[in-house]
This record gives structure tokens, sequence and C-alpha cells, in this order.
């Protein structure tokens, strides 16, 4: 039996926080807004505390309800954001300190600076929220505001679609399936809904309160049962695989600030080619270096080349992160992935087409005078993608590097879908913090997305592979060094709905922030007794 009269105190209890939350001073309210942003962070990897979304979107639902002005409204959104994202990029700062002689003086606009934009986002989102009439019809614009603003957050000025809100979800393997179908935009939309619905508990008790509460409810339990059929029917996890293909990820741990000292290259070169080797089993077929692992240019560096080829299993090839240079000295160069066979021939060849700004490029070099966080004298050219590799002895895959896996519906061409996609990364610049962590969420994510397995190779964790179900085969963890022998996971999944329809979605999510802005009148109260 339910003690109703628990039940009575509890609704008391949420209605006079909300109260006071909505009619606290601005400087409180923003403290307010800091803090629950901050919170929110632990539904993120690597904690995926769900409730913590649950916790914090009414929280800023209720402190939206008083807000007389779009000033404030904005304030109180943007605070929210602010403390979202300095909590959740924290780990920026941590790039900095690889040569903080050079950088460090940049770590207050990495860790403070960028937060202080991205928030802008959340702030103007918050705008329209205020002209809801009530709890309900306030959190219903914000639901569809605040996701169409993700969406705009992953475009704008190349796009930054990191820590999107609705990884929240993400995080529980049942409810990760529906990005299938809507991918990450759209588990981002369902996400607040269903959170920011539980605000409705601060209103008076009544039958659409009530119907509220359930619709709040169903949204995750219908996605979770959705994703536990959708994985009854997968294969059992790690026996579905490719026959005759066997990976050998490298995993070197090489600390970004010894990475292209001179004096430790040909050290780095050769820990590579030792975890090549190292107790090899029979069945390897191909040897994967991480981004950037090789530092001279397989192919061209006639030395490295013959060292590289000796460590390719027979009819098979290494594939290795590098940079590729032209000229000498060098007038351009590229963060490339090569494939080198046991002939010392390169057969394929990818530039990353999707740069980090400030980090191997400089925006409106000409007008800021900030430097590259990367090594060398030059900036990376951008190369043509997304494309597919057609290898000897594997499926087509495509070949991606680093923050490239970061972007919803841009990791694969539509025109030639790859079997496969291959991440190359290097994480050391993060150190053991949160974000190598996020980054590999992040290729789970687009491996349901795209109904395709992922294989992560990286130089300092996490290396892993997970299936086009987004179950994680095997990893090598953040401090491991060594050599991750795997299967390649098969196409099981068959291609998604979201890898085909994903243009339509965005289009039906614009159309229902639009609609929601109409619904500004409150839900008709008729009191029940609970």
């Amino acid at each position: 039996m339910v003690d109703r009269g628990y039940v009575s105190r509890t609704f008391e209890v949420i209605r006079r926080i909300a109260d006071r939350l909505a009619k606290c001073r601005a400087r409180l309210r923003y403290c307010v807004m800091f803090c629950a942003g901050a919170f929110t962070t632990l539904a993120l990897a690597p904690a995926n505390f769900l409730l913590a979304l649950y916790i914090s979107m009414p929280i800023f639902v209720w402190c939206l309800a008083d807000t007389k002005t779009s000033r404030s409204a904005f304030a109180t959104g943007w605070w929210f954001g602010f403390g979202y994202f300095v909590f959740g990029l924290y780990w920026l700062g941590y790039a900095m300190l690889v040569q903080a002689s050079q950088h460090g003086w940049m770590i207050p606009f990495a860790t403070l600076g960028l937060p202080a934009f991205l928030a802008i986002f959340f702030g103007a989102a918050a705008i329209p929220a205020r002209w809801g009439q009530d709890h309900f019809s306030r959190a219903l614009i914000l639901a569809t505001t605040l996701g169409a603003m993700e969406w705009v957050r992953g475009h704008v000025l190349t796009g930054f679609p990191w820590n999107l809100l609705g990884q929240a979800w993400a995080g529980q393997d049942s409810l990760l399936q529906f990005v299938s179908l809507i991918g990450i935009y759209g588990l981002t939309f369902l996400a607040l809904l269903s959170a920011g619905f539980f605000a409705v508990l601060a209103m008076p008790k009544s039958n659409r309160v009530l119907v509220v509460l359930f619709l709040a409810s169903a949204l995750p339990i219908g996605a979770a049962t959705f994703g536990h059929m959708r994985l009854s029917q997968a294969p059992e996890k790690g026996t579905d695989w490719v026959p005759g293909i066997g990976l050998r990820l490298v995993q070197a741990g090489i600390p970004q600030r010894d990475k292209w000292r001179p004096q430790f290259l040909s050290r780095n070169f050769q820990k590579h080619l030792f975890w090549s080797l190292e107790n090899r089993p029979t069945w390897i077929t191909h040897i994967i270096w991480p981004e950037t692992a090789s530092p001279f240019q397989l192919g061209v560096h006639s030395i490295a080349t013959e060292a590289a080829v000796k460590i390719i299993p027979k009819g098979g090839a290494l594939i290795s992160g590098l940079i590729r240079k032209r000229g000498k000295p060098a007038r351009q160069i590229w963060n490339s992935i090569i494939a080198l066979d046991e002939t010392g021939k390169v057969t394929a060849q990818y530039d990353k087409f999707h740069l980090v700004p400030f980090g191997e490029y400089v925006p409106l070099q000409g007008w800021l005078p900030i430097k590259r966080i990367s090594a060398g004298l030059i900036g990376y050219s951008a190369g043509q993608g997304p494309v597919r590799w057609q290898l000897k002895g594997l499926p087509p895959l495509g070949p991606l590097v680093c923050y490239e896996i970061i972007f919803p519906g841009g990791v694969t061409s539509p025109q030639s879908r790859p079997k496969w996609l291959l991440v190359l990364t290097n994480d050391a610049w993060y150190g053991v913090t949160a974000g190598p962590h996020q980054h590999l969420a992040l290729a789970q994510i687009r491996a349901v997305e795209e109904g395709l397995p992922v294989v992560r190779a990286a130089n300092t964790g996490i290396s892993a592979v997970f299936d086009s179900f987004g179950r994680e085969w095997s990893r090598l963890g953040l401090r491991d060094v060594g050599a991750l022998d795997i299967r390649l996971p098969s196409e099981t999944s068959g291609t998604t709905f979201y890898s085909q329809h994903s243009n339509l979605l965005v289009f039906a999510f614009l159309f229902l922030a639009l609609l929601s802005l109409k619904y500004r009148k409150g839900i008709e109260i008729q009191r029940i007794t609970v």
C-alpha cells in the first residue's frame, strides 16, 4: 500500500522548492543553475548517472518560471550551460599543459572561454521557454528549443556536437539502440522531453498532471523496450565475425610530451614495431597503428618502410596514422592514414577532412595572434572525405581520424557506404580524465546510428571494438600499453533508419520546435486527491 500522506507531503515539498527557485534573487538563481548544469555532466561518460539529468532539467524549468524579461531567461539558461560545459570539458585544459610554456596562457580560454561561448546556445533556448504559462508548457518549449539548439551547436562554425544532452540516455545499452531510428539529436529531444516533464511534480495534483508524468516515464521505458527487442534479435556478442580476418591494434602509450622530440622518434617507432610482433597469434592478418603513430612517412622514408614491412603478416597490411608531407622542407602537411602492403607499397591513403580548430589549424589566422596546439611550423591541410577504402583481404572500410567520429551523419559517404568504420586517434593530450571516455562513447553511438562495427585504435587509451549494435567486444584501458588482438565484427544490424533518413528527421525536429512555441497555454487543472 502506498502511504497517501507521504506522497502528498512529497508533492508539497517539491512545490515549495520549485516556488523558492522561481522567486529567488537573480544571483542565487544563476548560482543554482550553474550547479545544476555541472551536476548534469554526471549523466555522461564515464559516470553515466542517468538520474542526474532527471534532477537538473526540472530545476531548469522551475528557475524559468518567474523570469520577467528575455534577458533574465537568457542569463538563466546561459548559467546552466556554462556549468555544464565547464565541468564537461574541463579536460581541455590538460592539453594546454603538454607544452605549458607555450600554451599555458590559453587554459582560461579553453576551460572558461569555450564553455562561455557554447552556453550561448543554452541561453538562446531558454528565452522562448519563459513564455510558457505553467511548468508543463515551459518544459515542452524548453525541450524542443534546446533540442533544436543542440543541433545548431553541432553544425555552426564547423560544429561541435560533443556531450550532446541526449548522451545521458546513450550511456544505457537499451536506450542507446533508439539512435538507430532517430540519431543522437532525436534522442536528445526525447531525453529532454522526458526529464523536463518531471517539472510538473511541482504543480497541483490533477488527472492531466498524472498523464504528463506517465508520458515522462513512458518515453524511456518505450525506448528501452525497443532496445531490448533489438538486442534480443542480435547474434550473441563476440560470436559473429568476418571469417579469415584478424586485427591487431597497437596501443603504444607514448606520452604526448615525448611524441615529437627528435631524440625519441626512433624509440617511439621501435615501440610500435615491438608490439606489432610480440606474442602475435597466427590468425592476425592486419596490423593497425593509431593516429600519427609513425613519426616517419611510410612509403617515402626507405629505412622506416623497410622495418615496417617486416612486421606485416603475409598477405595482409599495416594501417597506420602519420603526417603526410609535400615538399622539402614541408610546404603542406596532412593528418593522414595509409595502408602499407608487404612489398612496401602504399595501397591506400586518406587525409583527415574535418580538422580541429586551434588544434590543427587556426581560424582567421591573419587576425588572431594564436598558435596551434599541435607541433609543427605550418598548419594542417584538409583532405576530401568521407571516403571508402577497398583493401585486399578486408571488407570495405571507412577510415576516420580522431575528431571526425563525433559528427552524427557525417562519418560515411551516402554514395558508397563501408562495411565498418576504422578510427585512429590519440587521446594522450588529455591524460587520465573524462575526455577519452567521452570520446569513446561517441564512437559507440556512431556504431549504432550507422549500423556499422567500429574499430578504434588509440595511442593512449582507449582502444576498443564495437559491433553494429554498439556492444563492446574488447578494449585496452586508458593506462594500458600493448596490443589488442580481435576479430572484425560482421555488419549484422543492417542499414539503419537514421542512416537513410537523417535529413528528414532534422526537418521534423525543427517543425516540432516551431510548433511548441505556439503552445504557451498551461494545462487545465482539476484537482484530485492522492
